[in-house]
Parts: structure tokens; C-alpha cells; sequence
């Protein structure tokens, strides 16, 4: 079984903490796990959880909580890619409850989703938690910190069939709750194993307060187009350096808590895609999403304590790939936890803005509602849209929508080959991507 998956995710072996969480998992003790940042936990517990899943059962058998929206729909994507017969589905805010009770009326053998929403469907007896042996806790200090404590301790009481508990965290607690109730738990921490820490460069751009933001343009016309997230301490902030680049024409995107779920979701899906190289956000990026190949690090401003700090760098050099991290300090701003020497940044030449995209992300109003799926849009891109396979990118399908990133000179005549197309036997609405 475990061969299989790894052959579905194009994984040649499993690394050292993801052998060493299913040892244990394999006992049915409870496990916690602690592990840094891009070291492959989500495969850590998804195959533990697998292994105890029965294909005679009827029922929602795992449920994992997670403490955001976009860390609820990744876990599912990995494991959809997994290539199981079993059923998984997603509840979150900001997703139509009427979708999701429509989803739980033929019951998943996996349930991933946020406490708030989740403690909703059980209040609301819209799935039988009967059948539920096994809880992940996945970024359960993150949890914590959101203010699920009240939604999750209702879940877990509610859960009378549990046999197993994973707890997982990139950071080790002082102190786990007592309403997790967890029974002779065995820990594995590889939060200070050298192996996984990665290959990271530091680098610091000194400036004055009334430069900041002009600085913080240059640097990025220096790194060119390479994908960089840029890290503010506030919503107000982001938006801010978000106006000044859109004001200097440089293309890029925004992601903080105040956005709208939808919008939350195709920032993120043009930055993973490619059409956009630049992502500005808060510390809401810092931890748990899906986010490869991010090559830089920028902090614009940097955060107030040491984990946080820790988690926006574990963004890159993320397994066994190498990143580079810059700070934007004044001469007043100083941080105990910075080392001493860091490398000066030179930005004294003038700098070309970086060229838009090679990728744009289309639109196409159609999604798993309608019975699409990725073949039906491939197919109908290259047969028709005359497209060639390396026109065609990442490619995203949604309940209602879908998502796909086409090389940007073939968009215009993509749109004319496909004028008055039919897709699954309904009029293609298909746009560029907002």
C-alpha cells in the first residue's frame, strides 16, 4: 500500500521523521509529533491515518483538524494524489455549508477541516461521528494561538470512539491541554535535527524609516523573477506596499486574514502557478501552506518573537533546497534574536523592473460540481485551443470553478479557437483571472 502512494506522489522513500512517525503510529499509542517546517509532516500522519482506515465502513473514520482554510485544502489535495479509493472531503469557513452538507450526506472516510466549521456539522448532526478512531491535531499550537481551544475540546469530547490521537507541531509545547486527552503519548522531536534544517542564506538591507518602502522596491527589481514572499507585521501594511508596487507597475499579489476566502485562494493559486512572483503577506503564510519553490524571503518588517521569525524562513529552503532571507532594518531596529555580522545587501545600482510572467491564470467557470475534472480541460485545450502540452501549467479544480495557468502568448488566440465551445455539453465561460 505505502509503495503504491509513494509511486502516486513521485517519492522515491520516506524520510527519517515520516519512518519513525508511522513505527510508532503502527503501536496505536497516541503521537506527537514535532517537526519543522517543510519537513514532510503532512505525509507523516496521512499514512498512519491510511493505515487505519476499513474499506467496510461506511462512515467518517479520520477526522483532522487544522487551523486554517488553505492548510485544510492542501492536506486534502496530498490526499487525493495519494491515489486511495477512500473518499475525502473539506469543511472551512467561508465555504457554502449547504455544499459541505451535501458532501457529509454520503459520508467521507476522511474529514479535514477547521474546528470552528467542523464543531457546526457535529452540532448540527450533519455526519456520524461514530466511526471516527483516529484525530490529527495538525498545527495544534497554531490552533491554540487562533482561539480554537472551545471548538476543539467540544469536537474531542464528542469523539466516544477514538483509539488513536496524532498531535503535530512545528514547534515543541511546553504543555499539552488536558482536554486533548492524550494516553501515553509517545513524542517524536525532530525540531533540532540538523538534517532538516535548511540551507538558508541571510542577508540585511540597511535604510532609513522614510526610504523603507522605496528600498524594499529596489530590492525586489534586484531579485528579479525569482518567487519571493515579503512578510508585514499588519493588514494595513501589506495593502500599503501593495499600492506602491501597484503604482510602480510591478506585478504581484496580496494574502492576509482580512481578504475574502476566494480572493485568499487565487492569491495563492497564481503565486503556486507562476503568474504572479511575488506574494505580500502576514504571518497567516508563515506556517502550514503549500507553497514550493519560494527562492527568497523578505522581511519588511520583522516579527516581534523568535518562532515567528523561525517559521517565515521555513517557507524556503524547504527540503534540501536552498533560499535566501533579507531584513530590511533601519539603523534604530534592533533584534535579539538576529545573529551578529549578517551580510549587507549592496543596492546601489539602478534596477530593472522584472518582466511580467511567462504564465497567466484563466478562469473557467466550470468546476467538480459540473463533472469536470483536469482531463476534460487538458483535452479541450490542446484538441481544440490548439494549445501544446508546455502551454499548459498547473492546473486547479474548485467545487464550482477551475483554474489554469496557460503560457501568456497563447492566450489570445486560446480565446479565439474556443469562441462558442462547449465543455461536459455547457457554453464554456472562460476569462482571465481577476
Amino acid at each position: 500500500m505505502i509503495e503504491k502512494v509513494l509511486a502516486k506522489l513521485n517519492i522515491e522513500a520516506l524520510n527519517e521523521m515520516q519512518l519513525a512517525a508511522l513505527k510508532s503510529a503502527k503501536k496505536n499509542n497516541d503521537l506527537i509529533l514535532v517537526a519543522p517546517t517543510g519537513s514532510g509532516k503532512t505525509l507523516a500522519f496521512l499514512l498512519p491515518v491510511l493505515n487505519n482506515l476499513k474499506f467496510d465502513i461506511k462512515g467518517v473514520q479520520a477526522l483532522v483538524l487544522v487551523p486554517s482554510r488553505e492548510l485544510a485544502l492542501q492536506i486534502e489535495q496530498v490526499f487525493k494524489q495519494m491515489g486511495t479509493t477512500f473518499k475525502v472531503n473539506c469543511c472551512y469557513g467561508g465555504h457554502a455549508v449547504r455544499i459541505e452538507k451535501n458532501n457529509l450526506a454520503h459520508p467521507p472516510s476522511v474529514l479535514i477541516g477547521t474546528p470552528g466549521r467542523i464543531a457546526y456539522h457535529l452540532e448540527h448532526q450533519n455526519f456520524d461521528e461514530f466511526f471516527i478512531e483516529t484525530l490529527v491535531l495538525d498545527e495544534f499550537d497554531k490552533s491554540l494561538e487562533f482561539g480554537f481551544k472551545e471548538d476543539m475540546s467540544y469536537i474531542i469530547k464528542s469523539l466516544l470512539s477514538l483509539k488513536q490521537r496524532i498531535l503535530t507541531s512545528a514547534t515543541k509545547m511546553e504543555e499539552i491541554p488536558d482536554f486533548v486527552k492524550l494516553k501515553n503519548a509517545e513524542e517524536i522531536d525532530f525540531s533540532s535535527n540538523q538534517a532538516a534544517k535548511p540551507d538558508l542564506k541571510l542577508k540585511k538591507v540597511t535604510t532609513t524609516a522614510p526610504d523603507k518602502s522605496d528600498t524594499l522596491f529596489k530590492l525586489l527589481n534586484k531579485i528579479g523573477s525569482k518567487n519571493t514572499l515579503v512578510f508585514c507585521n499588519h493588514r494595513e501594511t501589506v495593502d500599503r506596499i501593495s499600492d506602491l508596487l501597484f503604482e510602480n507597475g510591478l506585478e504581484h499579489d496580496v494574502f492576509h486574514g482580512g481578504m475574502e476566502q476566494i480572493e485568499r485562494e487565487k492569491s495563492l493559486l497564481k503565486f503556486r502557478n507562476g503568474s504572479h512572483k511575488i506574494l505580500i503577506t502576514t504571518d497567516l503564510a508563515a506556517r502550514g501552506l503549500d507553497i514550493p519553490e519560494v527562492e527568497h524571503i523578505v522581511h519588511y518588517q520583522l516579527p516581534y518573537v523568535e518562532d515567528a521569525y523561525i517559521h517565515r524562513n521555513g517557507r524556503t529552503a524547504r527540503m534540501h533546497a536552498k533560499g535566501t532571507a533579507y531584513v530590511i532594518l533601519t539603523e534604530d531596529e534592533h533584534y535579539k534574536y538576529l545573529p551578529e555580522n549578517i551580510q549587507e545587501e549592496e543596492l546601489n545600482a539602478s534596477y530593472k523592473k522584472p518582466k511580467a510572467s511567462e504564465w497567466v491564470t484563466l478562469y473557467l467557470a466550470n468546476g467538480r460540481k459540473d463533472k469536470i475534472n483536469k482531463i476534460d480541460i487538458v483535452g479541450l485545450f490542446l484538441q481544440k485551443g490548439g494549445l501544446a502540452k508546455d502551454d499548459l501549467g498547473l492546473i486547479e479544480v474548485k467545487d464550482t470553478a477551475s483554474y489554469i495557468a496557460v503560457k501568456r502568448e497563447k492566450v489570445d488566440l486560446l480565446f479565439k479557437a474556443l469562441a462558442g465551445e462547449k465543455i461536459k455539453g455547457k457554453k464554456l465561460k472562460l476569462e482571465v483571472a481577476s
